[in-house]
């Protein structure tokens, strides 16, 4: 299942304070990672809808 969202909603998209910007927390092969560097992953398999509140409507 592939979703068409950008980055920037993902989950696995993350602040890395060692470099100071954004990385894929995925561990992505040489074309998915050419792709994540020129702004064009289109349908990425990883995508995780990041949402906080996951937890606690389970806990509901």
């Amino acid at each position: 299942m592939k979703k068409n969202c950008g980055c920037e909603y993902c989950g696995n998209y993350v602040y890395d304070e060692d470099f100071e910007y954004y990385v894929c927390d995925m561990d992505l092969d040489e074309d998915e990672m050419s792709r994540f560097l020129t702004g064009t992953m289109e349908g990425c398999p990883y995508f995780q809808y990041n949402d906080e509140y996951r937890i606690v409507r389970k806990q509901m």
